[in-house]
């Protein structure tokens, strides 16, 4: 079974999209003028804006003092890599403009994300999935044009002596076939299990599950490519990395203090979340 396709699920879907799909370009530019280090601790850096966001719009309790030292952990892994990245050394601050747009981008993304997950109900799992995926492909065929990459395809064809994608396919090595497929099963699971995920925990906790899974990445990075940060700043991303285990979701406020009884607190709170995440995040 799939959803059907309706407007007022589109709307938010659509403006998650367009997050989406600048973060997606903010990444790669951020890729193109510096290393990977510096995508990871942009993207370090964000749960602080989200922990200050959550109370706004998502009706979160303000953060714990141990939750605020992890926050802080983060951001001070955050500034010693920063003051050891080569990048930002040569180009200055510079070397940071890609990376502050991602960061940007990034933030929102996690916020309206966890706002429409809960605003907008679907009959099955795969309804975010579905949405965003329909939404998405236009603008990454866009980038793919615009980064030259149908060219080079075309061009790998000829050097392979394909004329279609079947004979290109029987032509390239069995490991390069074996990958590309590992990779469609991988961001398809990665499409489900990130849609549930965010609709079990807050946008802050979200956040720092993505950031704390960004410590297989530095290890691969360190394995296989020359282009990363001196031992200095890998052990300031690895500080970010160890405050981010440390945060603790807040709980949701009450709407009023009479509202949380000692029969049927469950309830209202449950209720109290619904409604702060029903209300838009962006208004007209």
């Amino acid at each position: 079974d799939i959803d059907p396709i309706k407007w007022d699920a589109l709307k938010p879907y659509l403006v998650y999209t367009v997050a989406f799909t600048c973060g997606v370009y903010t990444n790669m530019m951020c890729l193109n003028t510096s290393n990977i280090e510096t995508v990871i601790v942009a993207r370090a850096l964000s749960p602080l804006i989200v922990c200050a966001l959550d109370p706004i719009f998502l009706g979160r309790e303000l953060p714990s003092r141990r939750s605020i030292a992890a926050l802080s952990l983060i951001a001070a892994g955050a500034l010693g890599y920063a003051i050891t990245d080569e990048a930002f050394i040569a180009q200055g601050i510079s070397a940071y403009v890609y990376p502050f747009f991602y960061l940007i981008m990034i933030t929102f993304e996690m916020v309206y994300g966890k706002k429409i997950v809960m605003g907008v109900k679907f009959e099955t799992v795969s309804g975010p999935v579905q949405y965003t995926n329909l939404l998405g492909w236009p603008p990454m065929i866009a980038f793919a044009v615009m980064g030259g990459e149908f060219k080079r395809f075309g061009e790998f064809m000829r050097d392979n002596n394909a004329k279609n994608l079947s004979e290109l396919i029987s032509v390239m090595p069995n490991e390069a076939t074996a990958l590309v497929v590992l990779g469609c099963i991988v961001g398809t699971g990665i499409g489900y299990s990130g849609w549930w995920c965010r609709n079990q925990v807050s946008a802050t906790s979200f956040t720092l599950i993505g950031v704390i899974n960004k410590c297989l990445t530095v290890m691969v990075n360190l394995m296989i490519w020359d282009q990363h940060a001196p031992p200095l700043g890998i052990a300031s991303l690895f500080l970010c990395i160890i405050g981010g285990s440390f945060y603790r979701q807040a709980p949701m406020r009450a709407k009023k203090s009479d509202d949380i009884a000692d029969t049927g607190g469950d309830l209202k709170m449950k209720e109290t979340e619904e409604g702060i995440l029903k209300e838009p995040l962006i208004k007209n």
